[in-house]
Protein backbone atom coordinates (compact mmCIF):
# COMPACT_ATOMS: atom_id res chain seq x y z
CA UNK A 1 0.00 0.00 0.00
CA UNK A 2 1.22 3.13 -0.88
CA UNK A 3 2.09 6.02 1.80
CA UNK A 4 1.37 9.44 1.21
CA UNK A 5 3.75 11.43 2.54
CA UNK A 6 4.79 15.50 1.89
CA UNK A 7 7.93 17.48 2.36
CA UNK A 8 7.31 21.06 3.50
CA UNK A 9 9.29 24.24 3.05
CA UNK A 10 7.05 26.69 4.62
CA UNK A 11 7.42 30.41 6.24
CA UNK A 12 7.77 28.67 9.55
CA UNK A 13 11.23 27.20 9.19
CA UNK A 14 12.62 29.32 6.20
CA UNK A 15 12.77 32.67 5.85
CA UNK A 16 11.45 33.77 2.39
CA UNK A 17 14.76 33.67 0.32
CA UNK A 18 15.08 29.92 1.39
CA UNK A 19 11.95 29.54 0.34
CA UNK A 20 12.46 31.17 -2.64
CA UNK A 21 15.50 28.25 -3.86
CA UNK A 22 12.74 25.59 -4.49
CA UNK A 23 11.12 27.82 -6.59
CA UNK A 24 10.59 26.22 -9.99
CA UNK A 25 10.37 28.20 -12.93
CA UNK A 26 7.35 28.01 -15.85
CA UNK A 27 9.98 26.76 -18.24
CA UNK A 28 12.08 23.43 -16.16
CA UNK A 29 9.19 23.05 -13.75
CA UNK A 30 7.39 19.75 -15.17
CA UNK A 31 10.60 18.61 -16.71
CA UNK A 32 12.33 19.13 -12.90
CA UNK A 33 9.41 17.63 -11.16
CA UNK A 34 9.37 14.38 -13.43
CA UNK A 35 13.04 13.99 -12.73
CA UNK A 36 12.48 14.46 -8.77
CA UNK A 37 9.40 11.91 -9.43
CA UNK A 38 12.20 9.51 -10.83
CA UNK A 39 14.73 9.38 -8.16
CA UNK A 40 12.39 9.59 -4.94
CA UNK A 41 10.76 6.76 -6.52
CA UNK A 42 7.15 8.19 -6.37
CA UNK A 43 4.28 6.87 -7.60
CA UNK A 44 2.94 9.91 -7.70
CA UNK A 45 4.48 13.80 -7.03
CA UNK A 46 2.36 16.72 -6.87
CA UNK A 47 4.02 20.49 -6.44
CA UNK A 48 2.51 23.11 -4.50
CA UNK A 49 4.45 26.08 -4.63
CA UNK A 50 3.31 29.96 -2.81
CA UNK A 51 5.53 33.27 -1.61
CA UNK A 52 5.27 31.28 1.69
CA UNK A 53 5.62 27.59 1.41
CA UNK A 54 6.71 24.44 -1.34
CA UNK A 55 5.07 21.25 -0.62
CA UNK A 56 6.26 18.00 -2.62
CA UNK A 57 2.99 15.66 -2.21
CA UNK A 58 4.39 12.37 -2.63
CA UNK A 59 2.75 8.86 -2.95
CA UNK A 60 5.35 6.32 -2.29
CA UNK A 61 5.13 2.95 -1.26
CA UNK A 62 8.00 3.15 1.57
CA UNK A 63 8.67 5.77 4.01
CA UNK A 64 10.81 8.63 2.25
CA UNK A 65 14.23 8.77 4.30
CA UNK A 66 17.30 10.82 5.18
CA UNK A 67 19.09 9.47 1.76
CA UNK A 68 15.70 10.98 -0.06
CA UNK A 69 15.67 14.03 1.37
CA UNK A 70 19.35 14.98 1.17
CA UNK A 71 19.02 13.82 -2.55
CA UNK A 72 16.19 16.54 -2.89
CA UNK A 73 18.07 19.30 -1.37
CA UNK A 74 21.36 18.26 -3.83
CA UNK A 75 18.97 18.78 -6.85
CA UNK A 76 18.04 22.06 -5.91
CA UNK A 77 22.02 22.84 -4.53
CA UNK A 78 23.09 22.36 -8.10
CA UNK A 79 20.71 24.89 -9.55
CA UNK A 80 21.38 27.28 -5.80
CA UNK A 81 24.92 27.15 -4.80
CA UNK A 82 23.38 29.37 -1.74
CA UNK A 83 21.57 26.05 -0.67
CA UNK A 84 23.52 25.09 2.89
CA UNK A 85 22.28 21.31 2.49
CA UNK A 86 22.87 20.58 6.11
CA UNK A 87 21.41 23.29 7.50
CA UNK A 88 18.57 23.01 5.68
CA UNK A 89 18.34 19.00 6.29
CA UNK A 90 17.62 20.13 10.04
CA UNK A 91 14.69 22.31 9.33
CA UNK A 92 12.99 20.77 6.43
CA UNK A 93 9.42 18.68 7.55
CA UNK A 94 8.43 15.71 6.64
CA UNK A 95 5.14 14.06 7.52
CA UNK A 96 3.51 10.78 6.66
CA UNK A 97 -0.24 9.33 6.12
CA UNK A 98 -2.55 10.86 8.60
CA UNK A 99 -0.30 13.78 9.74
CA UNK A 100 0.07 14.55 6.22
CA UNK A 101 -3.55 14.70 5.58
CA UNK A 102 -4.00 16.84 8.29
CA UNK A 103 -1.63 18.95 7.26
CA UNK A 104 -2.32 19.90 3.58
CA UNK A 105 -6.24 20.13 4.58
CA UNK A 106 -4.80 22.62 7.31
CA UNK A 107 -3.03 24.35 4.53
CA UNK A 108 -6.04 24.21 2.28
CA UNK A 109 -7.75 26.19 4.64
CA UNK A 110 -5.67 28.56 5.53
CA UNK A 111 -5.01 27.44 9.13
CA UNK A 112 -0.81 27.03 8.13
CA UNK A 113 -0.97 30.02 5.84
CA UNK A 114 1.20 33.54 6.23
CA UNK A 115 -2.36 35.39 6.49
CA UNK A 116 -4.68 33.03 7.88
CA UNK A 117 -8.52 33.04 6.46
CA UNK A 118 -7.08 33.91 2.85
CA UNK A 119 -9.06 31.93 0.02
CA UNK A 120 -6.50 32.26 -2.62
CA UNK A 121 -4.44 29.12 -1.17
CA UNK A 122 -7.52 26.94 -2.58
CA UNK A 123 -7.24 27.86 -6.17
CA UNK A 124 -3.23 27.80 -5.73
CA UNK A 125 -4.11 24.14 -4.36
CA UNK A 126 -6.27 22.77 -7.51
CA UNK A 127 -4.02 24.87 -9.81
CA UNK A 128 -1.36 22.78 -8.47
CA UNK A 129 -2.86 19.53 -8.98
CA UNK A 130 -4.53 20.06 -12.35
CA UNK A 131 -0.71 20.87 -13.62
CA UNK A 132 0.51 17.57 -12.22
CA UNK A 133 -2.35 15.79 -13.07
CA UNK A 134 -1.97 17.00 -16.65
CA UNK A 135 1.93 16.43 -16.80
CA UNK A 136 1.42 12.93 -15.69
CA UNK A 137 2.99 13.45 -12.52
CA UNK A 138 0.38 12.48 -10.37
CA UNK A 139 -2.83 10.37 -10.95
CA UNK A 140 -6.61 9.11 -8.76
CA UNK A 141 -4.58 8.92 -5.25
CA UNK A 142 -3.57 12.34 -5.53
CA UNK A 143 -7.17 13.32 -7.08
CA UNK A 144 -9.03 12.04 -4.70
CA UNK A 145 -6.49 13.52 -1.88
CA UNK A 146 -7.13 16.94 -3.47
CA UNK A 147 -11.29 16.49 -3.95
CA UNK A 148 -11.36 16.03 -0.19
CA UNK A 149 -8.76 18.74 0.57
CA UNK A 150 -10.83 21.54 -1.56
CA UNK A 151 -13.89 20.12 0.03
CA UNK A 152 -12.58 20.37 3.55
CA UNK A 153 -11.53 23.84 3.08
CA UNK A 154 -14.59 25.26 1.61
CA UNK A 155 -16.41 23.76 4.55
CA UNK A 156 -14.37 25.36 6.70
CA UNK A 157 -14.69 28.78 5.50
CA UNK A 158 -18.52 28.25 5.11
CA UNK A 159 -19.40 26.95 8.89
CA UNK A 160 -16.25 28.82 10.61
CA UNK A 161 -15.88 32.65 11.08
CA UNK A 162 -11.84 32.11 9.97
CA UNK A 163 -12.18 33.82 6.81
CA UNK A 164 -14.54 36.79 8.04
CA UNK A 165 -12.68 39.88 6.57
CA UNK A 166 -9.86 38.00 4.68
CA UNK A 167 -6.74 39.55 4.13
CA UNK A 168 -4.14 37.68 1.82
CA UNK A 169 -0.45 38.62 1.37
CA UNK A 170 -1.16 41.05 -1.45
CA UNK A 171 -4.62 43.02 0.54
CA UNK A 172 -2.21 43.53 3.35
CA UNK A 173 0.00 44.93 1.28
CA UNK A 174 -2.15 47.22 -0.72
CA UNK A 175 -4.01 48.45 3.06
CA UNK A 176 0.07 49.08 3.65
CA UNK A 177 0.63 50.74 -0.05
CA UNK A 178 -2.60 52.84 -0.05
CA UNK A 179 -1.72 54.69 3.39
CA UNK A 180 0.59 56.72 1.19
CA UNK A 181 -1.82 57.34 -1.97
CA UNK A 182 -3.10 60.67 -2.23
CA UNK A 183 -6.17 61.07 -3.73
CA UNK A 184 -5.22 62.23 -7.51
CA UNK A 185 -3.76 60.34 -10.18
CA UNK A 186 0.21 58.88 -9.60
CA UNK A 187 2.71 57.57 -11.65
CA UNK A 188 3.72 53.36 -11.11
CA UNK A 189 6.37 51.92 -11.98
CA UNK A 190 5.28 48.04 -12.38
CA UNK A 191 7.94 45.17 -12.86
CA UNK A 192 5.93 41.83 -13.75
CA UNK A 193 3.10 40.99 -15.61
CA UNK A 194 1.63 37.85 -12.92
CA UNK A 195 -1.24 36.91 -11.10
CA UNK A 196 0.01 39.09 -7.93
CA UNK A 197 0.89 41.71 -9.82
CA UNK A 198 -2.64 41.52 -11.43
CA UNK A 199 -4.22 41.59 -8.09
CA UNK A 200 -2.52 44.00 -6.82
CA UNK A 201 -3.57 46.29 -9.48
CA UNK A 202 -7.32 45.03 -9.53
CA UNK A 203 -7.16 46.75 -5.70
CA UNK A 204 -5.05 49.83 -6.98
CA UNK A 205 -6.82 50.95 -10.27
CA UNK A 206 -10.98 50.69 -9.08
CA UNK A 207 -10.76 54.75 -8.13
CA UNK A 208 -8.16 56.10 -10.01
CA UNK A 209 -7.10 56.79 -13.74
CA UNK A 210 -3.16 56.35 -12.74
CA UNK A 211 -0.85 56.01 -15.35
CA UNK A 212 1.55 52.96 -15.03
CA UNK A 213 4.75 52.03 -17.06
CA UNK A 214 4.94 47.46 -16.80
CA UNK A 215 8.07 45.96 -17.67
CA UNK A 216 7.69 41.99 -18.20
CA UNK A 217 9.51 39.35 -20.06
CA UNK A 218 6.43 39.09 -22.13
CA UNK A 219 5.72 42.25 -23.52
CA UNK A 220 2.08 40.76 -24.95
CA UNK A 221 1.29 39.34 -21.29
CA UNK A 222 2.16 43.02 -20.00
CA UNK A 223 -0.33 44.58 -22.59
CA UNK A 224 -2.48 41.79 -22.41
CA UNK A 225 -2.79 42.35 -18.35
CA UNK A 226 -3.23 46.74 -19.04
CA UNK A 227 -6.10 45.86 -21.27
CA UNK A 228 -7.79 43.03 -19.11
CA UNK A 229 -7.93 46.12 -16.44
CA UNK A 230 -8.05 49.00 -18.80
CA UNK A 231 -5.01 50.97 -17.87
CA UNK A 232 -3.40 53.77 -19.11
CA UNK A 233 -0.15 51.77 -19.35
CA UNK A 234 3.19 52.14 -21.59
CA UNK A 235 4.94 48.62 -21.73
CA UNK A 236 7.96 47.68 -22.37
CA UNK A 237 10.41 44.32 -22.09
CA UNK A 238 11.96 43.55 -18.83
CA UNK A 239 15.80 43.94 -20.86
CA UNK A 240 14.49 48.05 -20.58
CA UNK A 241 14.50 48.33 -16.94
CA UNK A 242 16.36 50.88 -15.90
CA UNK A 243 17.75 52.42 -19.19
CA UNK A 244 14.92 55.28 -19.13
CA UNK A 245 14.09 57.72 -16.41
CA UNK A 246 10.42 57.50 -15.31
CA UNK A 247 9.50 59.76 -12.76
CA UNK A 248 7.06 57.36 -11.23
CA UNK A 249 5.86 57.67 -7.48
CA UNK A 250 5.21 53.82 -6.91
CA UNK A 251 7.24 50.79 -8.18
CA UNK A 252 5.35 47.33 -7.33
CA UNK A 253 7.22 44.64 -8.60
CA UNK A 254 7.11 40.95 -8.35
CA UNK A 255 8.65 38.51 -11.01
CA UNK A 256 9.96 34.64 -10.91
CA UNK A 257 13.53 35.67 -11.35
CA UNK A 258 15.61 33.81 -9.13
CA UNK A 259 18.45 36.70 -8.97
CA UNK A 260 17.89 40.75 -8.25
CA UNK A 261 15.77 42.67 -10.89
CA UNK A 262 15.53 45.79 -9.51
CA UNK A 263 19.19 46.80 -8.42
CA UNK A 264 20.59 50.27 -7.16
CA UNK A 265 21.79 50.98 -10.10
CA UNK A 266 18.93 50.45 -12.40
CA UNK A 267 16.64 52.41 -9.82
CA UNK A 268 19.12 55.36 -9.66
CA UNK A 269 18.60 55.63 -13.41
CA UNK A 270 14.94 55.20 -13.65
CA UNK A 271 14.94 57.95 -10.57
CA UNK A 272 17.75 60.03 -10.67
CA UNK A 273 16.52 62.83 -8.79
CA UNK A 274 15.94 60.23 -5.65
CA UNK A 275 12.58 61.80 -5.71
CA UNK A 276 10.58 60.10 -2.51
CA UNK A 277 9.41 56.70 -3.66
CA UNK A 278 7.13 53.62 -2.41
CA UNK A 279 8.36 50.07 -3.54
CA UNK A 280 6.03 47.01 -2.97
CA UNK A 281 7.97 44.14 -3.46
CA UNK A 282 6.05 41.01 -3.55
CA UNK A 283 8.87 38.65 -5.03
CA UNK A 284 10.33 35.57 -3.54
CA UNK A 285 13.33 35.69 -3.49
CA UNK A 286 12.96 39.64 -3.67
CA UNK A 287 13.32 41.73 -7.32
CA UNK A 288 14.83 44.47 -5.12
CA UNK A 289 17.99 44.65 -3.85
CA UNK A 290 19.01 45.60 -0.33
CA UNK A 291 21.04 48.59 -1.26
CA UNK A 292 17.25 50.32 -2.84
CA UNK A 293 15.93 50.12 0.70
CA UNK A 294 18.41 51.69 2.61
CA UNK A 295 17.68 54.89 0.87
CA UNK A 296 16.43 57.61 2.94
CA UNK A 297 14.26 58.49 0.82
CA UNK A 298 12.49 54.78 -0.25
CA UNK A 299 10.21 53.44 1.75
CA UNK A 300 10.13 49.79 1.29
CA UNK A 301 6.80 46.92 1.31
CA UNK A 302 7.98 43.29 0.99
CA UNK A 303 6.39 39.93 2.22
CA UNK A 304 8.98 39.24 4.86
CA UNK A 305 7.61 42.51 6.81
CA UNK A 306 4.07 41.41 6.34
CA UNK A 307 4.37 38.35 8.41
CA UNK A 308 3.94 40.92 11.65
CA UNK A 309 0.74 42.01 10.39
CA UNK A 310 -0.68 38.43 9.43
CA UNK A 311 0.53 37.10 13.19
CA UNK A 312 -1.38 40.06 14.34
CA UNK A 313 -4.24 38.48 12.56
CA UNK A 314 -3.63 34.98 13.59
CA UNK A 315 -4.07 36.28 17.08
CA UNK A 316 -7.54 37.73 16.29
CA UNK A 317 -8.84 34.63 14.44
CA UNK A 318 -7.09 31.75 17.19
CA UNK A 319 -10.82 31.45 18.83
CA UNK A 320 -11.98 29.95 15.20
CA UNK A 321 -8.92 27.95 14.91
CA UNK A 322 -10.13 24.97 17.24
CA UNK A 323 -13.57 24.62 15.45
CA UNK A 324 -11.99 24.47 12.17
CA UNK A 325 -9.53 21.84 13.57
CA UNK A 326 -12.77 19.80 14.75
CA UNK A 327 -13.84 19.88 11.08
CA UNK A 328 -11.10 18.89 9.49
CA UNK A 329 -10.80 15.69 11.91
CA UNK A 330 -13.98 15.04 10.65
CA UNK A 331 -13.06 15.56 7.41
CA UNK A 332 -9.68 13.34 7.95
CA UNK A 333 -12.07 10.72 8.73
CA UNK A 334 -14.59 10.69 5.68
CA UNK A 335 -11.18 11.15 2.94
CA UNK A 336 -10.10 7.67 4.93
CA UNK A 337 -13.39 5.76 4.32
CA UNK A 338 -13.82 7.70 0.61
CA UNK A 339 -10.43 6.21 -0.14
CA UNK A 340 -11.06 2.78 1.39
CA UNK A 341 -13.78 2.50 -0.95
CA UNK A 342 -11.50 4.36 -4.27
CA UNK A 343 -8.68 1.38 -3.18
CA UNK A 344 -11.25 -1.12 -3.37
CA UNK A 345 -12.57 0.41 -6.80
CA UNK A 346 -8.98 0.58 -8.41
CA UNK A 347 -8.15 -3.24 -7.18
CA UNK A 348 -11.24 -4.27 -9.21
CA UNK A 349 -10.60 -2.65 -12.22
CA UNK A 350 -8.93 -5.63 -13.41
CA UNK A 351 -11.76 -7.98 -13.00
CA UNK A 352 -14.34 -6.86 -15.78
CA UNK A 353 -11.30 -7.84 -18.03
CA UNK A 354 -10.16 -11.18 -16.06
CA UNK A 355 -13.79 -12.46 -16.69
CA UNK A 356 -14.14 -11.57 -20.11
CA UNK A 357 -10.96 -13.31 -20.42
CA UNK A 358 -12.45 -16.55 -19.05
CA UNK A 359 -15.31 -16.15 -21.07
CA UNK A 360 -13.39 -15.69 -24.36
CA UNK A 361 -11.33 -18.70 -23.47
CA UNK A 362 -14.48 -20.75 -22.64
CA UNK A 363 -16.12 -19.59 -25.98
CA UNK A 364 -13.31 -19.90 -28.42
CA UNK A 365 -11.35 -23.72 -26.44
CA UNK A 366 -12.86 -25.08 -23.90
CA UNK A 367 -16.97 -25.42 -25.12
CA UNK A 368 -16.11 -24.37 -28.67
CA UNK A 369 -17.45 -28.01 -29.94
CA UNK A 370 -20.42 -27.70 -27.85
CA UNK A 371 -21.12 -24.42 -28.89
CA UNK A 372 -20.95 -25.00 -32.56
CA UNK A 373 -23.66 -27.63 -32.42
CA UNK A 374 -26.46 -25.31 -30.86
CA UNK A 375 -28.77 -23.71 -33.06
CA UNK A 376 -28.95 -19.98 -33.07
CA UNK A 377 -31.90 -19.59 -30.58
CA UNK A 378 -30.17 -21.63 -27.97
CA UNK A 379 -26.69 -20.11 -28.74
CA UNK A 380 -28.80 -16.47 -28.14
CA UNK A 381 -30.16 -18.03 -24.81
CA UNK A 382 -26.58 -19.07 -23.92
CA UNK A 383 -25.30 -15.36 -24.60
CA UNK A 384 -27.41 -14.01 -22.22
CA UNK A 385 -26.90 -15.85 -19.82
CA UNK A 386 -23.44 -15.50 -19.85
CA UNK A 387 -23.97 -11.88 -20.24
CA UNK A 388 -25.73 -11.80 -17.17
CA UNK A 389 -23.69 -13.67 -15.07
CA UNK A 390 -21.07 -11.76 -16.30
CA UNK A 391 -22.55 -8.50 -14.77
CA UNK A 392 -23.15 -9.97 -11.57
CA UNK A 393 -19.62 -11.30 -11.02
CA UNK A 394 -18.68 -8.04 -11.42
CA UNK A 395 -21.15 -6.16 -9.10
CA UNK A 396 -21.94 -8.53 -6.43
CA UNK A 397 -18.68 -9.00 -5.09
CA UNK A 398 -18.18 -5.11 -5.28
CA UNK A 399 -21.63 -4.52 -3.52
CA UNK A 400 -20.09 -7.15 -1.06
CA UNK A 401 -16.93 -5.91 -0.15
CA UNK A 402 -18.72 -1.83 0.17
CA UNK A 403 -20.96 -3.35 2.57
CA UNK A 404 -18.06 -4.49 4.42
CA UNK A 405 -16.22 -1.32 4.98
CA UNK A 406 -19.44 0.74 5.85
CA UNK A 407 -19.91 -1.63 8.68
CA UNK A 408 -16.14 -1.33 9.60
CA UNK A 409 -16.75 2.62 9.41
CA UNK A 410 -19.68 2.17 11.79
CA UNK A 411 -17.40 0.05 14.69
Amino acid sequence: MNLIQIISFTHRQFDFDEIGLFHLEDSIRIQSLAKIKSFLEAEELMYLSTCNRVEFIVLKKDKLNDENILELLQFFQERNSDLNILNFMDRVEVRHNEKAIHHLFSVASSLDSLVVGEREIITQVRKAFEECKDNGLCDDVTRVLIQLTIQTAKKVYTESKIATRPVSVVSLAYLELKKFIVHKPKRFLIVGAGKTVASMLKFISKSQQHEYVIYNRSVDKAQQLSDQLNLKAKVSPLTELGKNKENFDYIITCTGAKDVVLDLEKYNNVNPDRNKSIIVDLAVPKDCSEEISKIDTVKMINVAQLKQRADENLKARSKEIDGCLEIIENQILEYNAIEKERELERAMQAVPESIKGIRKKAYAEVFAKELAGLDPDAREVLDSLVNYMEKKYISVPMKMAKEILLKESIK
